[in-house]
């Protein structure tokens, strides 16, 4: 896969152009952009570009950018590599240029794939396993036709947590699925979800997600990789990736099982961004949506790259969709 330096194709200007062609038709080339890269921190001039850090008004500080916006970052790579039909395979390389064969763990997993459509729907978090030749491989969470970003989770051994990003294609007929409403409250087998708290750009905020079902509190929520709860946030337009965990732990003494989680969350911009909350009760793992509003809803997402140039990546089959939680 080429790794020249080259910015995403993932600004919001690139997903109004998606949005416009995005209606009923046909999808036939399964393809990815080619790998968005940062300047090098140690070169005259470039700044430090990771993720996480903001300051008010959804102003990045010192060029920080959300996670997730590129594929390639302090050396590592997120690339998709061939698979059988029916799988999803990719590898990170490091600054070698050969494939990351150790991860420290983090929440229970050395990997987290966290796949989402372009249009906000489908998402899935699942956990691939290592190869031998230094791919992970995952029955593929891409669940119908249509343009997916995923997002690797991950931290190499030796160095920073990183999240990247890359653009899929699943070929086939294409129907826009429009944003669901800003709600606070969301159902989903059988459990009702509500939430409280608003997300303000650029500053901490407590957002707490409480279940229930039948109209009766749970009060036994089942840790998932080691907590009661995750969250992950995704921006509207360049999907800026968010990943939040919630205070306390199970089994430190002061954390109830339920009925209430609370996140401490902080959104690098104003903007639309559609929540995904798991949680696991009755041993299964069930996924609460929400669309929230964070600011004044006409100020565009920042933070984003600059306009893209892309290029088809050569490995990009991936077989057929998967379903369920791994």
């Amino acid at each position: 896969m080429n790794t020249a330096t080259k910015l995403s194709g993932f600004a919001l200007g690139l997903a109004a152009v998606f949005g416009a062609a995005y209606g009923v038709g046909q999808l036939t080339d399964p393809v990815t952009p080619a790998a968005e890269t940062r300047h090098d921190p140690t070169e005259p001039g470039a700044g430090h570009e990771s993720g996480g850090d903001q300051g008010t008004a959804g102003t990045p500080t010192d060029n920080h950018l959300p996670g997730g916006l590129l594929v390639s970052d302090q050396g590592y790579t997120m690339q998709p590599v061939s698979a059988p039909t029916g799988e999803f395979a990719f590898r990170i390389t490091g600054p070698d240029g050969r494939p990351v064969t150790r991860y420290d763990v983090a929440h229970d997993k050395r990997m987290h794939l966290i796949v989402a459509r372009r249009d906000l729907s489908g998402f899935r978090h699942v956990h691939p396993e290592l190869a031998d030749d230094g791919s992970w491989r995952v029955a593929s969470p891409l669940a119908g036709p249509g343009v997916w970003r995923a997002f690797a989770d991950f931290t190499p051994t030796g160095a920073e947590p990183l999240t990247l990003g890359v653009d899929v294609t699943v070929p086939g007929a294409l129907e826009s699925r429009p944003l669901p409403a800003p709600a606070t409250t969301a159902t989903v087998d059988g459990y009702t979800v509500t939430l409280t708290g608003t997300p303000r750009p650029g500053r901490t905020s407590e957002l707490t997600v409480s279940v229930s079902r039948d109209g009766k509190p749970v009060t036994d929520l089942q840790p998932y990789l080691g907590a009661y709860g995750h969250l992950v946030a995704l921006r509207q337009g360049d999907l800026a990736y968010l990943h939040v965990h919630p205070h306390g732990a199970p089994g430190d003494g002061r954390t109830p099982a339920g009925p209430a989680v609370t996140f401490s969350a902080e959104v690098p911009s104003a903007g639309t961004y559609r929540l995904y909350l798991d949680f696991r009760h009755g041993d299964a793992v069930h996924t609460a949506e929400f669309t929230v509003v964070a600011g004044d809803p006409g100020v565009p997402a920042t933070g984003a790259p600059a306009a893209p140039t892309t290029e088809p990546t050569p490995e990009a089959g991936h077989g057929t969709p998967g379903h369920g939680h791994n």
